[in-house]
C-alpha cells in the first residue's frame, strides 16, 4: 500500500488501487471506537450523456438518474432493503447523491455489527436489481421528494442561482431531475448507467476509524466480486460560455423574510491549482464578509443583514462558483454594498494583519475535520473524485501568499461575473 504522511497534521493515509480499479483508502484514527466507511462512484446528476464502454455508441439518459438509481440501490430481490437490514443492526446507514458523485455509508462503534455492515454494503452496492414494477413505483416517491424541494426556499434559492450562473452545464439542473424527466427513466436506462459507472475502476472506498490498514484492506478485497477494470468512462459536456447565463432571478414564496444569493461564476483550473485556489478564496471571503470584517458588522448593525452570511466555494471537472447568501430585506443594497467592498480591497490591497489572521482561521477549519471520521472520509472521498489530494490543503498551506490571493481577487471577483438570486415573501 502507498502511504502518504502528513507531518505537518500528523495523519497518514494509507491507498491501494486494486487490479479492477478500485482505489481504497484507508486513514487510521486510534483514539476512537468509531468506525465509518463510504463507497462511491464517480456518478452525479452532471453525468447525463457518456459514451457506452461496450457499445462506444453516445448515450443522453433523463435529468435525475443518479438519484434515482441511489434510492434503488436498496431493494433486494427477495423484498428486502438494505438500508433498513443495517438500521437494524444498529448502524448509522445513509447514501446521497451530489452532483458530481453518488455515495453509500455507514457508521458504528461495534466490531461486530461493522463487519456485518460491510457485508451488507459491499453486498448491495455491487448487487442491483431493478424491475417495471420497482421502477414505476420509485416514481411516485421521488416525485413527492421532488415536489417537496420545490417548496423549499433554501433549495430554490440555490438552484436558481445556479440558473443565473450557467446556460449550458448540468449543474443548472436539479440532482432529483423533474417529474417529466423521471417518467422516461426503465430499468434498461438504470442497467446502462450502473453498468458503466459501478465499474470498480470508477469507484472509492473510504475507510476511517480504529483499523489496522492490512487487515481492513483484506475484508474489503474478500467482499469484492470479480469485475473487469473498463478504463476512464468519457463523458460529454457542451462547451458552458465564460459569461453569466443572467444576472438577476426573483421568485416569491410563503416566508417571512426575504432570502439572498450572490453568485460569482469563476473558471475550472488545472488540478495542480485547485487547492491553492479554493484556499485563496476562502481566506477573500472571510476578509470580505467574514464575521469580523467590516462589511458584515456594518451590515448588521445598521440591520441590513440578520444573522451571519454564508459563504462557500463549490467546484468540480466541470464548474466552479462562489455562493454568498444570507437573510435581508433589502438584497440589491446588499449587492451593491459587497460589490463596493470588492472594489475597495482591489485598490487598497489586502492587509497583512487581515490576511494572516483568517488565513490561520481557514487553516483550523480544515484541521478539525481531522477530529471525526465521518469528516475525514466524505473529504477523501470528495477530493479523490475531484482529482486531489486532501493532504494538500496542509501541504500547501504556505504557498498561498498575499500576492497569490490578491492575483485570485482580481481574478475571479468581478461584477461581470457576479448575479443575484432571491426569494421574497407573498
Amino acid at each position: 500500500m502507498k502511504v502518504l504522511d502528513c507531518s505537518i497534521i500528523k495523519e497518514k493515509a494509507y491507498i491501494e488501487e486494486l487490479d479492477n480499479g478500485l482505489k481504497v483508502i484507508i486513514v487510521p484514527k486510534k483514539d476512537t471506537n468509531k468506525k465509518y466507511v463510504i463507497w462511491g462512484t464517480n456518478f452525479g446528476s452532471i453525468d447525463n450523456r457518456f459514451i457506452n464502454p461496450d457499445t462506444k455508441e453516445e448515450v443522453f439518459v433523463p435529468d435525475g438518474v443518479a438519484h434515482f438509481l441511489e434510492h434503488k440501490m436498496f431493494e433486494q430481490p427477495d423484498g428486502s432493503n438494505s438500508l433498513d437490514t443495517m438500521m437494524a443492526l444498529g448502524l448509522d446507514a445513509n447514501a446521497y447523491t451530489t452532483n458530481d458523485h453518488t455515495a453509500y455509508l455507514f457508521e458504528c462503534s461495534d466490531d461486530e455489527s461493522f463487519y456485518k455492515g460491510l457485508d451488507e454494503l459491499m453486498d448491495y452496492v455491487q448487487s442491483p436489481y431493478y424491475t417495471d414494477q420497482n421502477v414505476e413505483k420509485e416514481k411516485g416517491i421521488i416525485g413527492q421528494e421532488i415536489m417537496m424541494y420545490d417548496d423549499d426556499p433554501g433549495f430554490q434559492l440555490y438552484l436558481n442561482t445556479l440558473k443565473c450562473l450557467y446556460s449550458k452545464c448540468p449543474i443548472r439542473i436539479d440532482i432529483a431531475g423533474t417529474i417529466e424527466s423521471i417518467s422516461k427513466i426503465n430499468p434498461d436506462v438504470l442497467y446502462k448507467c450502473y453498468n458503466t459507472f459501478y465499474n470498480p475502476s470508477n469507484m472509492v472506498l473510504v475507510a476511517s476509524g480504529n483499523f489496522e490498514p492490512d487487515e481492513i484492506l483484506k475484508e474489503i478485497k474478500n467482499r469484492l466480486k470479480p469485475s473487469k477494470n473498463k478504463g476512464k468512462i468519457e463523458r460529454i459536456f457542451d462547451k458552458e460560455p465564460e459569461e453569466v447565463n443572467q444576472k438577476h432571478m426573483e421568485k416569491t414564496m410563503s416566508i417571512s423574510m426575504p432570502v439572498f444569493m450572490i453568485g460569482i461564476k469563476d473558471k475550472s483550473v488545472e488540478v495542480s491549482e485547485k487547492v491553492k485556489r479554493h484556499m485563496a478564496i476562502d481566506i477573500i471571503l472571510g476578509i470580505l464578509i467574514g464575521k469580523s470584517s467590516k462589511l458584515y458588522k456594518e451590515l448588521y448593525e445598521k440591520q441590513i443583514v440578520f444573522g451571519e452570511l454564508d459563504s462557500e466555494y463549490e467546484f468540480s471537472r466541470e464548474y466552479a462558483h462562489i455562493l454568498i447568501s444570507g437573510q435581508s430585506n433589502n438584497p440589491q443594497l446588499v449587492e451593491k454594498m459587497f460589490k463596493e467592498e470588492v472594489e475597495k480591497l482591489k485598490k487598497a490591497g489586502l492587509n497583512s494583519e487581515d490576511f494572516d489572521r483568517v488565513k490561520r482561521k481557514v487553516y483550523g477549519d480544515f484541521v478539525t475535520e481531522f477530529n471525526d471520521v465521518a469528516s475525514i472520509s466524505r473529504m477523501f472521498l470528495a477530493d479523490t473524485i475531484k482529482q486531489i489530494n486532501s493532504f494538500d490543503y496542509a501541504e500547501k498551506y504556505n504557498l498561498v501568499t498575499k500576492e497569490y490571493a490578491m492575483q485570485v481577487l482580481n481574478e475571479v471577483f468581478n461584477e461581470d461575473k457576479m448575479v443575484l438570486s432571491i426569494i421574497k415573501g407573498n
